[in-house]
């Protein structure tokens, strides 16, 4: 029996140990200390990589907002935090720290200047991902500082470290902090800088936590009353950065519950025959959480609204408000071309099975005519063509089917009613391949 727990401790040394290849410890902690400082070349840097950042936001391009975030020296002040608190040195913490800071404040003044000169003035999706941040942040923000500073205590520098930046995204939200304040969008600012306070706390700890796993020395002291001191600071800096952070992991969690539960709750007991829902909304808040929705269509009696808000518990939503807006109440709240949409969405959904079984190649999927539904949903629409094309692979000898939607309008719409079109269409030509394209 120890012969066999002997064998597979060895084993999980081999595959999971850190200190085989591990750098010297010296050109490690200097590595991340030259990262720290922002000034010169790493300034502008970060200043050209949030420009960058802020236009691939603004056109809605993943392409530009990835690149972006490959040249972007963030990670260097915030690595460096967590460092100084791992190995007792208060000054790198300090300075560290300060570096950040002024960062920060750069990177939203510059986005700010960019989002307040800039034509295009509507929220694109890419900037809307950064204003909630949910429990897959928090993941990532930990998960991917834990694999930069692995990648940074090794022999071989591997593509982890530029990896980390483009998964933890820290310029997007700053960015979208500057669109928030150039458009006057408070709520947009404080949900992005929630989000980068996430990444980089999580990233700051866990950074933490590896440089203890690999035991660096921490600085000693002459005067041991001053490192008692340091000791004592660093502490309540350790206390202060992971209070939050568990807090935020915490409410995060239970917001994602909170929407999660809200959702199955409306999917299964609000599925009338003769009622539409229209719109949902969840308020999650310390006072009290809230699903505030809007019907169409024949209104519940009291009664059944009763019946609805006693099924709440069951769905883990005791302290949840269930607040429903009908007839009068909904009146001067209704949006015809939503609703228009989301009847049709509902109806175009029931026939989904059956349009599933058809035995045509996607290819010679015949494009049904959405004329005169077109006309009803968008009146400023003036032409469109909606064909299937084949999607040819030089690298391989794969061929894809995609349905290509070129919609040209009268007037500009906005990425909201772009999303909403391109989701009707998806639902209506039941195909999940779909591309809309707005012609100038």
């Amino acid at each position: 029996m120890n012969e066999i727990y002997l064998a597979i401790r060895r084993f999980l040394h081999y595959r999971f140990s850190l200190h085989e290849d591990n750098a010297e410890e010296s050109d490690t902690v200097e590595s991340i200390r030259k990262n720290v400082e922002f000034r010169g070349a790493n300034l502008w840097t970060l200043i050209f990589a949030i420009f960058i950042a802020s236009i691939g936001l603004n056109v809605n391009s993943t392409a530009v907002i990835i690149g972006a975030m490959l040249i972007s020296p963030l990670m260097g002040p915030i690595m460096g935090v967590g460092l100084g608190i791992g190995i007792n040195d208060f000054e790198l913490v300090k300075k560290a720290g300060r570096n950040l800071a002024i960062a920060t404040v750069i990177s939203v003044i510059t986005s700010t200047l960019y989002f307040w000169i800039t034509p295009l003035h509507d929220a694109s999706s890419e900037l809307l991902a950064r204003t909630s941040p949910s429990i897959w942040d928090v993941f990532i923000a930990g998960f991917g500082g834990l694999a930069g500073i692995i990648a940074a205590t090794r022999k071989e520098k591997s593509n982890t470290i530029p990896g980390v930046a483009i998964a933890t995204a820290l310029m997007p939200p700053l960015c979208t902090a500057g669109y928030g304040l150039a458009s006057g969008n408070v709520y947009f600012f404080i949900g992005a800088i929630y989000l980068y306070f996430i990444n980089s706390i999580f990233i700051c700890v866990a950074t933490y936590l590896i440089v203890r796993y690999l035991n660096f020395h921490k600085k000693e002291f002459e005067d041991k009353a001053y490192e008692k001191r340091v000791r004592r600071y660093i502490l309540i800096i350790v206390l202060i950065t992971a209070a939050p952070s568990v807090y935020l992991a915490y409410r995060i969690v239970d917001r994602s519950i909170f929407e999660n539960n809200a959702k199955a709750f409306i999917d299964k007991e609000l599925s009338y025959t003769n009622t539409q829902v229209i719109t949902r909304n969840y308020k999650y808040s310390r006072k009290g959480n809230e699903i505030d929705l809007l019907l169409l269509g024949k209104e519940l009696t009291i009664q059944q609204i009763d019946s609805l808000k006693k099924k709440l518990p069951a769905y883990k939503l005791n302290r949840a408000k269930l607040n429903i807006r009908q007839g009068l109440n909904a009146k001067n709240e209704l949006d015809f071309s939503q609703i228009k949409a989301s009847i049709l969405e509902a109806v175009y959904q029931k026939d989904s099975t059956a349009k599933k079984t058809n035995k045509y190649q996607s290819i010679d999927m015949p494009i049904p005519d959405l004329n005169k539904e077109l006309r009803s949903l968008y009146p400023s629409l003036s032409a469109y063509s909606i064909s299937n094309i084949e999607v040819k692979h030089l690298d391989t000898s794969r061929k894809d089917t995609l349905t290509l939607a070129l919609m040209d309008f009268k007037t500009k719409i906005s990425t909201v009613e772009r999303l909403r079109l391109e989701r009707w269409l998806k639902t209506r030509l039941q195909s999940d391949s779909l591309k809309v394209l707005l012609t100038d």
